[in-house]
């Protein structure tokens, strides 16, 4: 196999990521009422499949820049997003923007969108990564198996969700609760980042690793990073001071860290008396 056809499975792969394929069930595809025109121009096959090259702004033979057509939707989903929420002044208004955003294709096989919930004036603000299952149905964030777990431990140093603002990083459930891309991290980070912005608290509780690596913008493990105060720089140059912890569903799995976690919870609770 040479190197471009490589490179052309490789963007076909990334493309049938970023739609949210994650199963193949059979060596063809097919479809109730879809025409096979229709097919071939909506999912582009290998052979047609632009090529990645390393870097977007290297040349290739014809004098044009290797920008993938994928590369090139998620800047442009990326900067209506940050638009969006310029022009987004109330977490109500940033609300219905985002249910209405159409530039992550997570929405396409999403039931609800799950936009933060809880008191919008907090001081504290609660991060994860991603709905699941019961969050997709219901609509409202942690409200499954880990969101009563959690509600345990916040209800034991003595907070409600009257208390604190509660979102995610995502606002749609990954396809099978799969990992989410760093596209879909990128063109979804400013919803979350304008929603603290929105709330002001002056604490911010992360839940994970991967939701403290997309807010943080760093790649170090959760057991490096949590139990010790870390910040968050706003927009404007402010500062918040940030406690990261494990998931709730991480605790579900793995009992014995649930000591750790609790630790952590009685690190906020005397740091915000």
């Amino acid at each position: 196999m040479s190197m471009e056809e490589k490179l052309n499975i490789k963007s076909a792969l990334e493309y049938y990521i970023m739609a949210g394929v994650d199963e193949i069930l059979g060596d063809e595809p097919f479809g109730v009422g879809l025409a096979e025109k229709k097919f071939s121009q909506e999912i582009p096959s290998l052979k047609k499949a632009p090529v990645i090259l390393p870097l977007a702004a290297e040349k290739i033979d014809s004098g044009r820049q290797a920008t993938t057509e994928l590369a090139q939707a998620t800047l442009s989903a990326c900067q209506n997003a940050h638009d969006i929420c310029a022009a987004a002044q109330t977490l109500d208004e940033l609300r219905t923007a985002v249910e209405n955003f159409d530039g992550c294709a997570l929405k396409l096989t999403a039931s609800h969108t799950v936009f933060g919930d809880g008191n919008p004036n907090a001081r504290l603000v609660l991060v994860g990564e991603a709905p699941g299952a019961d969050e997709d149905r219901i609509g409202r964030p942690f409200v499954g198996r880990s969101g009563h777990l959690l509600d345990k431990m916040m209800n034991a140093v003595g907070m409600d969700r009257s208390a604190y603002f509660i979102t995610n990083v995502l606002p749609w459930r990954p396809p099978g609760n799969r990992t989410p891309t760093s596209a879909e991290i990128a063109v979804c980070l400013p919803f979350l980042k304008r929603q603290i912005e929105l709330v002001n608290p002056e604490y911010i509780l992360i839940l994970g690793g991967s939701a403290a690596n997309a807010l943080l913008d760093n790649q170090e493990p959760i057991s490096r990073l949590r139990g010790r105060w870390l910040e968050y720089e706003k927009s404007d140059g402010g500062k918040i001071q940030v406690l990261a912890s494990f998931h709730p569903a991480y605790l579900l799995r793995n009992t014995a860290q649930k000591a750790r976690a609790w630790s952590d919870l009685l690190r906020l609770k005397k740091t915000m008396q």
